[in-house]
């Protein structure tokens, strides 16, 4: 089963990976650096015809990679346009050298950290009261099965003897905030204080809010410290805190101010850490030392870097959007006032209120005043990153307290707070805004059961770029919940895999592109962890016969690309299988080269299972001698096989001897027309005699 699970992430994996690969896109090849993709190409060599895919390097070099070896190329993401790299040059390979040297500095500090926690001792909290489970009960939704799985996770965390270091990963509306005020409840049960540390005052009130709410009918006392209290009512909850009397307390780096000393803090819980700053962080890691902390972010961390902290770092990720969550109906469009004013009309209608999304301070005022103009009962507010933080605040926090029905706002529209009122999103230059904007900004309604609208508007005058329309026909198709949304999510993630390491990682990413900066990461934590980390598996066939798959057969490039990316990893009989079951189902009847590919998959089958790494097949002497030759290495054979071999060729008449070269551990193997295809033969000759790679490492 969990050879199929694999196999269904690959071909995940595979379908993101070619539906974002376009002509003219970027990719990496491990041994050769930066290049820009040029598409596939068929070429017949030697009378046979085979796919390849077409990498252009800096000066006009060019690279044709067989499709068989296509797990050598990744997608290039990490920022703006990179520079090709020259190939054959020393500078690939010094740009991966010193980001390797970087990783494994990040690495050491990772486990480092791992180690420390393991051998500290923390507070074990005792099991659930009946008052926990009360408490629980008062949740006014269903709990997501990612939830409860997180929920359960974190009280096992806490109910042990070392300290409790996890990371809840979810987006906003998914329930972190739910999960966090269980193992708040949990530790205050136990007479232990709990800290929760926001990055703005706005989040602070909220959490406030919410907090006090939920544990009113408690004998629990919450408090709030931000900009937002006098200093004489600041200082009565410093006292409190000190001596004990405050059960939880919610800041935002107030927090960590020296005259804060908690009497008998228990749990720290730390919203959205990569928001706060340097000198903070440093803070934040004193706080923590030897209690139990619980992360949040609604940051999407990269698949590949959550599998290789397993161990380092506990995690719990929210995926599953709650229940009664509607998609997002999307228009894009030319902008229209009689629209904008049907739009936020309806809004009011409902009681709703609505964010109008202006990315120019200069005219800023000016849109709000033609809104107004529009819509006359609608009341409307400013937000915009050049007012002061104070102003700001006050601003969003009397729109989020309902004072106003509109705010016409930049892209700052702070990302954490949770505004489920707020279900309409109106962008009058929508082809000005990048992709993650977008989505990020579309994603700040819809977050209670109301359906929700967006409204993505460009200028009627104006004839957009290619880059604009496509980034707008994406977000216009992409209106599913957890559609993953390829392309924002993976400019998300280069954000995560920075927040996550530490600052300063943007350009490592960016001069090895995402995915092979991940690998290494996975690499130095796994080797300094004392595990070995296997190489991967690189093969080469070239095998006469055409071998492909026909673009009458695949007629889409992105089609083709991914079918020959899942057939490069297969590595087991039923994965080749599971490939051809579902090349019939999608494509109908196999025709012959593609038949032959399969074979060829078959082949590499058996070159995984005996540790073969390269098969080239030249034409042989002829004059009674085989007509081709198949060189296969490394080889490994005992005397016994060895034997067995030269009897199995001897059979077959003078001039047909297999050699087999021992130092060099290399097979030559003859080869004849009237015995089948090349491809087949070979199939059975090492399914019959080759060992398995196992059984050569630990020969009986």
């Amino acid at each position: 089963r969990r050879t199929h699970r694999r196999a269904r992430r690959r071909k995940r994996d595979a379908q993101r990976f070619f539906e974002d690969l376009r002509e003219g896109s970027y990719v990496v090849h491990h041994q050769h650096g930066v290049a820009r993709f040029g598409g596939m190409v068929t070429r017949a060599i030697g009378g046979n015809e085979r796919d390849y895919l077409l990498l252009e390097y800096r000066g006009g070099d060019k690279l044709y990679v067989p499709s068989d070896q296509i797990e050598s190329v990744r997608h290039y993401t990490g920022g703006d346009s990179p520079k090709l790299s020259k190939m054959g040059g020393a500078d690939w390979h010094s740009a991966k050298a010193k980001v390797r040297s970087a990783v494994q500095e990040i690495a050491q500090e990772l486990v480092v950290l791992y180690q420390r926690r393991v051998t500290s001792t923390g507070y074990a909290f005792d099991s659930d009261t009946p008052w926990q489970s009360e408490f629980e009960g008062t949740f006014p939704f269903q709990e997501t099965p990612d939830q409860l799985h997180a929920i359960i996770d974190v009280k096992n965390d806490m109910e042990r003897g070392s300290p409790m270091d996890r990371l809840v990963v979810g987006d906003v509306g998914f329930g972190k905030t739910e999960v966090a005020m269980r193992a708040a409840f949990k530790a205050i049960q136990c007479g232990k204080q709990v800290a929760i540390l926001v990055p703005t005052t706005l989040l602070a009130q909220q959490h406030y809010s919410t907090f006090t709410e939920r544990m009113a009918p408690y004998p629990i006392r919450v408090e709030v410290l931000s900009r937002f209290l006098t200093n004489a009512q600041a200082k009565k909850v410093v006292q409190a805190v000190g001596d004990g009397d405050v059960d939880l307390v919610i800041g935002t780096h107030r927090l960590l101010s020296a005259d804060i000393k908690f009497k008998d803090l228990g749990l720290l819980v730390v919203d959205e850490e990569q928001r706060f700053g340097v000198s903070h962080k440093e803070q934040i890691k004193q706080l923590r030392h030897d209690v139990d902390v619980l992360t949040l972010t609604a940051t999407p961390i990269p698949r590949t870097m959550e599998m290789s902290l397993t161990g380092i770092r506990d995690m719990s990720l929210l995926n599953t959007p709650p229940a009664d969550r509607l998609p997002i109906l999307t228009y894009v469009g030319e902008y229209e006032e009689r629209a904008v004013g049907e739009a936020i009309r309806r809004e009011l209608l409902r009681e709703g209120q609505v964010f109008f999304v202006h990315n120019r301070v200069q005219d800023i005022e000016h849109v709000a005043a033609n809104l107004h103009d529009l819509v006359p009962e609608a009341r409307i507010a400013i937000a915009h990153g050049q007012m002061d933080e104070g102003t700001l605040e006050r601003v969003v926090i009397d729109f989020w307290e309902g004072k106003y029905d509109v705010l016409v706002c930049t892209t700052i529209i702070e990302s954490g707070i949770d505004m489920p009122t707020v279900n309409t999103l109106i962008a009058d230059r929508a082809d000005l805004l990048g992709l993650g904007q977008l989505h990020q900004l579309r994603g700040r309604v819809g977050r209670a059961n109301s359906r929700a609208y967006a409204y993505l508007f460009h200028p009627v005058d104006r004839v957009l770029s290619e880059e604009a329309y496509e980034r707008l026909k994406t977000i216009g198709e992409a209106t599913e919940l957890g559609s993953g949304f390829r392309i924002a999510m993976r400019d998300l993630e280069i954000r995560g895999a920075g927040n996550l390491l530490g600052t300063g990682q943007s350009g490592h990413i960016a001069a090895v592109g995402y995915d092979l900066y991940c690998q290494m990461v996975t690499e130095a934590v796994a080797e300094l962890k004392g595990e070995k980390v296997p190489d991967p598996v690189e093969i080469a066939v070239e095998v006469p016969g055409d071998a492909h798959l026909p673009d009458d057969y695949v007629l889409k490039e992105t089609n083709r690309l991914e079918a020959y990316r899942r057939l490069a990893s297969i590595e087991t009989i039923e994965a080749l299988e599971d490939v051809r079951a579902e090349w019939l189902d999608r494509f109908g009847p196999i025709p012959a080269p593609a038949e032959a590919l399969l074979q060829v998959g078959r082949l590499r089958v058996e070159c995984v299972r005996s540790g073969v790494r390269e098969i080239t097949v030249i034409k042989g002497p002829g004059f009674g001698g085989p007509d081709h030759v198949a060189k296969l290495t490394p080889v490994t054979l005992p005397d016994s096989l060895q034997v067995r071999l030269q009897r199995l060729y001897s059979a077959k008449g003078s001039g047909n001897a297999a050699i087999y070269k021992e130092v060099v551990n290399e097979l030559h193997l003859p080869m004849r027309k009237q015995q089948g295809a090349v491809v087949d033969q070979l199939v059975t000759i090492m399914a019959d005699l080759l060992p398995d790679i196992a059984d050569n490492l630990h020969p009986s």
